[in-house]
């Protein structure tokens, strides 16, 4: 098992040198090191590192990137751009931090979900 900086354990990871497709989903934190396509859920932490290739739709509380993204995110508390970061991805969070020599190209929307433009109308009464 891999420890984390903070002091805890990756509960799982794709090495440098896997490739995988598919869904992924986890509890509390993962490590992506390899190729990884596919969709990926979680309540927990993802890290990509630095010689990750990641295509996917994410979905997790927390996403740290050091590595290659392209795809879509939605973080529930951060998302971390590292120095070594290239991202292509339309990015929701709370809060994003990116670090000098990152790359971000794409959309990034932070707070509230979007209100949304539909106007209800009363239906008329008829007599």
């Amino acid at each position: 098992m891999t420890t984390r900086s903070n002091g805890g354990s990756f509960n799982g990871f794709i090495d440098k040198g896997s490739q995988v497709r598919g869904d992924l989903t986890f509890e509390d934190a993962f490590r992506i090191d390899g190729h990884f396509e596919g969709k990926i859920r979680s309540i927990g932490e993802l890290v990509i590192g630095e010689a990750a290739e990641v295509s996917a739709d994410i979905d997790v509380a927390k996403l740290s990137i050091n590595g290659s993204l392209r795809g879509s995110v939605r973080a529930g508390e951060r998302v971390e751009l590292l120095a070594k970061a290239k991202v292509f991805a339309d990015v929701i969070t709370p809060v994003l931090k990116i670090e000098e020599g990152a790359m971000f190209q794409g959309s990034c929307q932070m707070g509230e979900e979007p209100v949304s433009n539909l106007i209800e109308l009363p239906f008329p009464r008829q007599s």
